[in-house]
């Protein structure tokens, strides 16, 4: 069963762990993989040694925000005060990923880091706009997301859950979030928008720019699987296709990475018997 790495929402707001963190977890264990809280107390060092036992990574929401200055601007009176153990936490867990090819699903605040990590920049406030971004958990879907067709997004979404549109793939998404990305990460490319505001809603790692490990490329070949999306498909998982199908898309590919390390160890095993 692979584990998926989930640091604790916030290091500030235990009430808000407590309502939020179960709903990550348990997306992931009726995924069929096994969660791994991230303490946001520990050491980088910690986070690294907890991390190389995962298979993935899951960034879940926060009531933070991201830092404007690790994206070079002035904080907006309306952005929310930052949590720096969240931000370590998170980008030791990046830095960790890429360099082992493993997967990653980042959740509101967690595509908004995952894009400044790649320096990609937010929009800090996105009030007043045409669609009330802010609903919140109550609200079971607030508006539509537009999905790229060709995109490893739509790959996964229900097509019954998903009609096409114009060329793109109408998806019906809740919303609790005031900010946004803005200019995407180096290698990321939008691939969700929401269509009244043009709000940027999913990002993903560009099919040119997949990471690697050396390590393990020779037995998966395959690229990194990034996503990121700006609605919370843990709060939809019962009454959205779409929601489980994320948290399996991401079980899946940490088996997969799984499969590969496995591999990987038994040619260094067969290597080494043949070298005595």
């Amino acid at each position: 069963m692979p584990r998926i790495a989930i640091p604790q929402p916030t290091s500030t707001d235990l009430p808000y762990n407590q309502r939020a963190l179960p709903q990550y977890l348990t997306a992931i264990s009726r995924s069929g993989g096994e969660p791994v809280t991230i303490d946001l107390s520990l050491s980088v060092a910690q986070v690294r040694e907890l991390a190389s036992t995962c298979q993935g990574v899951l960034l879940p929401g926060s009531p933070a925000d991201v830092d404007p200055q690790l994206y070079g601007e002035e904080r907006n009176p309306a952005t929310a005060r930052p949590d720096p153990p969240r931000e370590a936490v998170d980008y030791a867990l990046l830095e960790h990923a890429q360099a082992f090819g493993k997967p990653v699903l980042g959740i509101c605040y967690g595509v908004q880091l995952l894009n400044v990590w790649r320096g990609g920049s937010l929009v800090q406030d996105l009030s007043p706009l045409p669609v009330n971004h802010e609903a919140g958990g109550k609200v079971a879907v607030a508006h539509t997301a537009l999905v790229a067709s060709r995109s490893v997004l739509a790959e996964v979404l229900d097509t019954a859950e998903a009609p096409r549109s114009d060329g793109f793939l109408r998806l019906p998404v809740n919303t609790s979030h005031h900010q946004a990305v803005s200019a995407p990460g180096e290698g990321l490319r939008v691939v969700a928008r929401c269509p009244e505001d043009g709000v940027v809603e999913a990002v993903e790692l560009t099919p040119d720019a997949g990471v690697f490990h050396v390590e393990h490329s020779a037995a998966a070949k395959r690229p990194q699987f990034l996503l990121g999306v700006q609605w919370h498909p843990e709060r939809s998982y019962e009454i959205s296709a779409t929601s489980r199908a994320l948290f399996d898309r991401l079980v899946a590919e940490a088996r997969r990475f799984e499969a590969g390390s496995e591999r990987k160890t038994a040619a260094e095993i067969e290597a080494n018997v043949d070298a005595l």
